[in-house]
């Protein structure tokens, strides 16, 4: 099927100003003095745009940003990687979404946020044909898409992508258990559902792999993969596919986006045809490269780049086990 893109990613979008290390918010009016300090594009549809769009992938935007020098900033550098950014609406009334994120030494980042216009923005009618002019939808930030959420909007496009035969992936935002309806009514249209552990096991209410994933798969979705952080991942779909990837070993920087790039880069395998453990490979290798930089994307450079990273970097699961995935994805 010939598209325009490769990728739609729709849903989260945010604006972060990061730093590094910090140990502790100032008291009073003090001031700590930091190590380094950026601006990034993040969410859990922002990373992955912008990684599948190094990675060589055609991406659009979609999401909400608002008449604000923060919303002028992200449509700037998302356009800077090439990704398309005529359905990043402007939202009237709303502030673009924006964290500042306090990265501590070991990597983890506590973050103070503003919701805003991925609250607000909404897919018409008259953009369907548009957005799903693609081979892959993404939806990211379940949770954070009120309007979208609320209306059912977010349940007719994925209905609508299965329909067409686009494959669709899905992700949320640090879900409760008061959002599983929301999951559930989206998970009989999805490909691939991609929470992290913590997430699928808030919205299951369970503990091991094994079981969130097939609670998950019960709902409908066609796959599982549950990002694991240092523990690399989890792959089960409904055909009884089921492995383990073991994470890359680097010296962490920061945390802050991981998740979503990991995203981007099984996005990018899916579209250049690999396997399902070599798909899993390169968002893992996404996701450890986005550490190794501070804010989303920092260190991810090319697609050429993570293969030999892959290709070079040992894993924290050790080899045996990373070819015992790759075996057992092949049977």
């Amino acid at each position: 099927m010939s598209t325009t893109f490769d990728l739609s990613c729709v849903g989260f979008y945010t604006f972060d100003a990061l730093c590094r290390p910090v140990t502790a918010i100032p008291l009073g009016g003090q001031t700590c003095f930091v190590e380094d300090y950026t601006l990034a594009v993040s969410g859990a549809a922002g990373s992955a745009a912008i990684v599948a769009a190094k990675y060589g992938l055609r991406v659009q935007a979609v999401g909400g940003v608002g008449y604000d020098d923060m919303g002028d900033w992200v449509r700037m550098k998302l356009s800077s990687y090439g990704v398309d950014i005529r359905m990043m609406q402007r939202c009237e009334g709303f502030s673009t979404s924006s964290s500042i994120v306090t990265t501590r030494p070991d990597g983890t980042r506590p973050a103070l946020h503003k919701r805003g216009a991925t609250d607000a923005f909404y897919v018409s009618d008259s953009a369907i044909d548009g957005l799903l002019d693609t081979k892959i939808l993404h939806i990211g930030g379940v949770g954070l898409m009120n309007r979208m959420d609320d209306t059912g909007r977010t349940a007719e496009l994925m209905s609508e992508a299965r329909r067409r035969g686009v494959i669709t992936t899905l992700d949320v935002f640090a879900s409760t258990p008061e959002d599983l309806p929301k999951v559930e009514a989206l998970l009989p249209y999805t490909d691939y559902f991609l929470p992290s552990e913590e997430e699928a096991k808030a919205l299951s209410g369970l503990t091991e792999n094994r079981d969130l994933a097939h609670f998950l798969l019960s709902r409908g979705a066609g796959c599982i993969i549950l990002t694991l952080g240092a523990d690399g991942a989890y792959y089960l779909d409904q055909s009884g596919l089921e492995f383990h990837s073991p994470a890359f070993k680097v010296e962490v920087k920061c945390t802050c986006g991981c998740g979503d790039c990991f995203n981007g880069g099984f996005a990018a395998g899916l579209v250049k045809g690999l396997s399902p453990y070599d798909a899993v490979e390169v968002g893992q290798a996404s996701s450890a490269l986005n550490a190794t930089g501070l804010g989303s994307q920092a260190g991810v450079a090319s697609y050429e780049a993570t293969r030999r990273f892959i290709e070079s970097t040992p894993r924290r699961g050790g080899a045996m086990l990373a070819a015992a995935g790759a075996a057992e994805a092949m049977q």
